[in-house]
């Protein structure tokens, strides 16, 4: 005896027998493995480009979770180290904007969370330190005086960091375009 199914439109269709059993439905379970060596290997690549090397693997644990959310007891527990370690990675990770503290309702823990949009804010950011940095450059050039190899070098590095930051600016306006045309909405909030 076969099963039948109704189908949206009020028929019913049967399966068909091949032999085989009928493909295993989806999971939402994740190949906890791959996930791990996903978390260390993007933490190495950020350790690499200068990121303390523990705030660089909670980064990516968060960033790997389906939440963007967790625990410290949550982070210790998947990267295997102390409380103390998630405390100073948090530290560094929400001086430079990259995560947020919020309270669990009706508990006493923090959750730990990326923030929304959270590349497109780590660039504004970084956008400020480069005006910062031209400022700087171009008092130091003045300093050193414009027609000195060190003020000239000064000089050429101000503008480089000018002309990054017009062209950053551009890059942030064009992907708030896109992500406008889209809906707005980040795929993982």
């Amino acid at each position: 005896m076969t099963d039948s199914v109704s189908r949206a439109d009020g028929a019913e269709s049967r399966p068909e027998r091949t032999g085989t059993a009928a493909p295993a439905a989806p999971t939402d379970r994740r190949d906890e493995d791959a996930v791990s060596r996903f978390v260390e290997r993007f933490a190495a690549e950020l350790t690499a480009a200068g990121m303390q090397r523990m705030a660089a693997r909670v980064f990516a644990a968060l960033l790997a979770s389906d939440s963007g959310s967790l625990t410290s007891a949550e982070l210790a527990e998947q990267l295997r180290i102390s409380p103390a370690a998630v405390s100073g990675a948090i530290s560094y990770l929400t001086q430079v904007n990259m995560v947020g503290r919020e309270r669990e309702p009706g508990s006493r823990r923090d959750r730990y969370r990326l923030h929304n949009e959270l590349w497109y804010e780590t660039f504004t950011h970084r956008d400020q330190v480069l005006t910062r940095w031209e400022k700087t450059l171009r008092e130091g050039a003045a300093s050193l005086g414009p027609d000195s190899p060190a003020g000239t070098r000064v000089a050429e590095t101000a503008e480089f960091f000018e002309f990054l930051q017009n062209e950053l600016t551009g890059i942030m306006d064009r992907w708030r375009e896109r992500q406008e045309a889209r809906g707005g909405a980040t795929a993982w909030r």
